[in-house]
């Protein structure tokens, strides 16, 4: 019996100036698939990005990253699906989103590609619209700030924490995807910010305690 296929792509730029970019993020999320796969990607000239084959018992998955510079990410999406012969359902590509909060995961079984330009390139390439995508928020540059030099630009040290565990739930979301499904990530996903909205509501009360003790320490040293 064959193997279901299924497809993960995740978008970046090439070459160590680019490395850890919020651009990159997609990139991040895949390494993190290859590693809790045991796999290592590997260039593949013809193909136009580095590609891992992952051979499970009830499916096989194709992990990439297109080398081809974020603009022309289609080309090496294209040929894979070609190659191997994947249909659009089953193909999750892995991007940044400047319109989503840093860190934030977004899941879609479709829709148009936006102002990104890697998910622009697979639409023009693929001629297709109806694949899955997860979105990877960054957050939008400052006020005055250059869009370029935003998304090419590096994570501040208090940030890099934040998106490290970003990419590590990203990477666990695609897997799930690709073991159950939509429904299975959307659960998955739905988890994950139950628990980002308990953590930020129990910060809150100790912030909120630790202020009242300071507050009743001022006042019991003020006193005769």
């Amino acid at each position: 019996m064959e193997k279901e296929m299924v497809m993960i792509a995740g978008l970046g730029n090439p070459g160590e100036e680019y490395a850890h970019t919020r651009h990159n993020a997609g990139f991040e999320a895949a390494d993190r698939v290859a590693e809790k796969l045991g796999v290592t990607l590997r260039r593949k000239l013809l193909l136009e990005g580095a590609v891992a084959e992952i051979a499970g018992p009830e499916r096989k998955i194709i992990l990439c990253e297109p080398l081809t510079f974020m603009n022309n990410s289609g080309r090496c999406v294209r040929k894979l699906m070609e190659r191997y012969q994947v249909p659009p359902e089953r193909l999750l590509v892995i991007y940044d989103d400047i319109d989503l909060p840093p860190a934030a995961l977004r899941f879609r079984k479709s829709g148009g590609p936006g102002t990104h330009n890697g998910m622009r390139s697979i639409v023009e390439e693929t001629g297709l619209t109806d694949f899955p995508r997860l979105r990877i928020g960054t957050g939008d540059r400052p006020k005055g700030q250059d869009l370029v030099s935003w998304v090419l630009g590096h994570y501040a040290p208090e940030e890099r924490k934040r998106m490290n565990e970003a990419f590590d739930a990203a990477a666990e979301a695609a897997l799930v995807w690709a073991a159950e499904g939509e429904n299975g990530v959307l659960r998955f996903l739905s988890l994950r910010q139950q628990k980002e909205k308990a953590g930020e509501a129990g910060r809150a009360d100790q912030k909120e305690k630790a202020g009242e003790t300071g507050r009743a320490d001022q006042t019991e040293k003020e006193q005769p």
